[in-house]
């Protein structure tokens, strides 16, 4: 157990710290509420998991934990909400150079369809 992080009345941390895999019963992560239906519902953050990340070089990695008695029902899908989706998705599909679905969504790291990316290599 990482004891250096165990820090349940928040003195060192500012809010109540555990390790990883070692919150107290009736707190939940975000993805651990959206597994249950349940969302934070603008409820204050009621504690933090923290653990060490060999891969940060900014320290140890944190999860936020709320409390699931006040969680709230996750909203449902509007159809005006399922429009907007997939009007979000569609402009993730869509090339800005030739205007185009390419049917998947398009490289951030090229920023237009691989049709428009490798047009310059053609020409040449």
């Amino acid at each position: 157990m990482v004891t250096r992080f165990w820090d349940p009345d928040g003195e060192r941390y500012g809010i109540p710290t555990y390790p990883y895999r070692l919150a107290p019963e009736g707190l939940a992560t975000r993805r651990q509420l959206r597994a249950r239906g349940l969302r934070p519902g603008g409820q204050p953050i009621a504690a933090q998991l923290l653990w060490p990340s060999r891969r940060s070089r900014t320290g140890p990695r944190a999860a936020y934990l709320y409390r699931v008695d006040a969680a709230l029902p996750v909203r449902p899908m509007t159809p005006a909400r399922w429009a907007a989706l997939e009007r979000a998705l569609a402009a993730r599909r869509t090339c800005p150079a030739c205007r185009r679905d390419t049917g998947s969504t398009i490289p951030t790291s090229l920023g237009v369809c691989a049709l428009c990316a490798d047009a310059p290599v053609l020409a040449a």
